[in-house]
């Protein structure tokens, strides 16, 4: 069963996407975060993924009160992420009403912190988020805001993940983020020829609901929406629908 699940991108308390994870091609948007949260639920989403992109650079949760009050009140399971430094602020997002937490760039530099938290709060807490682009023959996988290169690739750490028990993996290529150019499935068909055991949620380049039909055949876990949605491609309970004939044709 594929889910389709709306983003919200936060910046300085406001809805935004970005060209490329670049900060300097910014879209801003006119919704208010928690009433867009809530309009989705109100459509069928029930999980919705939240992102502090002034958390991924710096490390603190600057965008903490709007993600307590998206938790708080939309009716939908969050799954968050963006400034995961250390098992505190793991903690503090799960306090904060998560219900998973999304944890990117710890992931790619201290694998073995994230293992142990797996074990420790269970694998359904905690998404890898392993986002990603093609450099040299090799999916490279760039820190801090995908604006620091790490020497660890995705074929390194699949592995050793799948290994240590995790479950849900979020997998976004940063060239087609924010693009509207279609999904890179010859990614996601990598992903999982090396780590099979992984639920995969695909992110980037989501632009039509054929898109996110061929995602749901291909057979992930979770398609993420989050431009298309924002600029009104289509609706969620359109990607619903075409998600539902998806599954039931496989």
């Amino acid at each position: 069963m594929t889910l389709p699940i709306p983003a919200i991108d936060l910046r300085d308390g406001k809805v935004v996407r970005l060209f490329k994870g670049d900060y300097e091609q910014q879209t801003t948007f006119a919704f208010e975060p928690v009433e867009l949260a809530r309009r989705y639920a109100a459509d069928g989403a029930t999980w919705l993924h939240v992102v502090d992109l002034d958390g991924a650079r710096s490390g603190q949760f600057e965008n903490l009160p709007t993600l307590m009050a998206i938790a708080a009140s939309a009716g939908l399971a969050v799954q968050a992420g963006g400034g995961i430094r250390d098992e505190e602020g793991v903690r503090r997002l799960l306090d904060a009403g998560v219900a998973r937490v999304v944890v990117g760039s710890i992931a790619i530099r201290e694998p073995e912190a994230v293992a142990a938290w797996i074990g420790r709060y269970g694998a359904e807490r905690i998404v890898l988020a392993l986002d990603t682009r093609f450099r040299d023959g090799e999916w490279r996988l760039p820190s801090a805001g995908w604006t620091a290169e790490e020497p660890r690739t995705l074929d390194d750490l699949l592995p050793f993940y799948m290994e240590a028990g995790a479950r849900h993996l979020l997998c976004t290529d940063i060239d087609r983020d924010g693009t509207m150019t279609g999904p890179n499935t010859a990614l996601y068909r990598h992903v999982a020829a090396i780590a099979p055991t992984l639920r995969v949620q695909a992110s980037g380049g989501v632009r039509s609901l054929a898109d996110v039909t061929g995602l749901a055949l291909q057979g992930v876990a979770g398609v993420i929406l989050g431009r298309a949605l924002l600029q009104g491609e289509f609706s969620m309970a359109d990607a619903l629908a075409v998600t539902a004939r998806a599954d039931a044709a496989c």
